[in-house]
């Protein structure tokens, strides 16, 4: 739901002259746990994502609905969808409240990447030859982390991931 943040992280999607925007739901609203994020304007925040539409892969969140759906412009209500790097490398993006990551090493393929949020923390780490991803949040930080992103670079050779703050500056970062 923040304008504000979405705005900062699209200046660097932009910078990074990314292919696409991928999105682990919770695109409107903050969810009853959550202080309203500094921003905070859904309708003008809506208007910011169909505009971009054609880029953005996305996946639907704990606290998305179909009346979310109805101010979006692209599909907003599957709970996952994977995409497919260069390299063959399969990307499983899910919000994160439904499968575990034991789910994810039971049904997915070794060397795959699971990207997730739901829980706001950065996460880069490798387990039983997948890949966990999550770039935290834009606008909802937890766990004392920064307003981050990740960056998925991939050709037919190699995959290299990297955490982000707002402001570009590298976190972590992991080949795979």
């Amino acid at each position: 739901g923040s304008l504000t943040a979405f705005e900062k992280a699209l200046v660097q999607f932009e910078k990074e002259e990314a292919d696409l925007l991928v999105i682990c739901g919770d695109y409107l609203n903050h969810g009853p746990r959550n202080n309203i994020p500094q921003g905070y304007d859904t309708k003008k925040l809506a208007e910011k994502l169909n505009y971009h539409k054609e880029k953005i892969i996305c996946v639907r969140g704990n606290c998305d609905s179909e009346v979310d759906q109805m101010m979006l412009d692209f599909p907003v209500l599957a709970p996952i969808t994977n995409i497919l790097l260069p390299k063959g490398t399969r990307v499983f993006v899910h919000h994160g409240h439904l499968y575990s990551q034991e789910d994810c090493k039971k049904l997915l393929p070794k060397q795959s990447i699971v990207v997730s949020g739901h829980t706001h923390i950065p996460l880069l780490e490798k387990s039983d030859d997948i890949l966990f991803l999550n770039p935290g949040s834009i606008s909802i930080p937890k766990a004392d982390s920064a307003p981050g992103y990740a960056i998925i670079n991939s050709d037919e050779k190699s995959v290299a991931i990297s955490i982000h703050n707002l402001e570009g500056e590298k976190l972590k970062s992991l080949d795979f």
